[in-house]
């Protein structure tokens, strides 16, 4: 067990690979994780889409998760926007399956690194700019700046505007990036605590039994975390996609 909180989310090479440019492509732990969240989700959607005319467990679930995304974007955007449901079901389940899948002991957790979520969050916002150009032309800019204002507001209110979207990735970035880590940290915190108090006398090992508590009710909180942070993503790249349709609901 490593004594510093912070080593739990060190990158390490697997092996090293080109360097085009700029561009490092060599194999970490990162990426191997990654590979293994992928691989797990496609096995998990392999496993529920069996189309049996009578769902078993399985596909039961993965017909509520159909459901559940499909309704979310439904909600939030419009059925106009129905061809987005790939997109969203894959960054749902890919979060979703990240967190999960950091939470167990000698796992790395992807989306404690803030070069991936910022990778989503900016990969999602360019998707909506493109596709608000692509369907609605110069037009689409009209998202920063609100009719019937009067002129001199606009002034004021395109800045603000401008600088509200420019924040989004951001704000994606880093409510992933720092719910995943704070709650780590405090994993491995509680961690360390408990080891020290064993190795302790008689009593401080008795007293150990406080952490070992307070380590079980962050766990179940972490796992409550990890699938909350995924719904959010998922239903404000809804939320953003609604730009993409109604640029004159501002």
């Amino acid at each position: 067990m490593a004594s510093n909180p912070i080593d739990q989310f060190k990158i390490e090479s697997i092996f090293d690979g080109p360097k085009i440019g700029p561009f490092d492509l060599t194999f970490t732990n990162s990426s191997l994780w990654m590979v293994i969240t992928v691989v797990a989700v496609i096995i998990f959607m392999s496993m529920t889409m069996r189309g049996k005319l009578i769902p078993g467990r399985l596909q039961s679930i993965g017909e509520l998760s159909y459901e559940f995304i499909d309704d979310m974007l439904k909600d939030t955007t419009g059925p106009e926007a129905k061809k987005w449901f790939p997109y969203v079901f894959t960054i749902f389940f890919f979060i979703l399956f990240a967190n999960l899948i950091g939470m167990n002991p000698y796992a790395f957790t992807t989306t404690s690194h803030i070069a991936v979520t910022a990778a989503l969050a900016v990969f999602t916002i360019l998707a909506v700019i493109i596709a608000g150009i692509a369907k609605n032309g110069l037009k689409w800019f009209k998202i920063f700046a609100p009719a019937g204002l009067p002129l001199p507001m606009y002034i004021l209110i395109i800045p603000i505007e401008i600088i509200s979207f420019l924040s989004r990735p951001v704000t994606l970035a880093v409510r992933l990036f720092a719910n995943m880590t704070a709650g780590h940290v405090m994993l491995k915190l509680f961690a360390i605590f408990i080891a020290y108090l064993v190795g302790q006398a008689s009593f401080a090992s008795a007293a150990a039994i406080v952490p070992i508590l307070g380590t079980v009710g962050i766990v179940a909180l972490e796992f409550l975390v990890a699938a909350l942070q995924a719904f959010v993503f998922a239903i404000l790249t809804c939320v953003y996609l609604n730009d993409v349709y109604h640029i004159d609901h501002h």
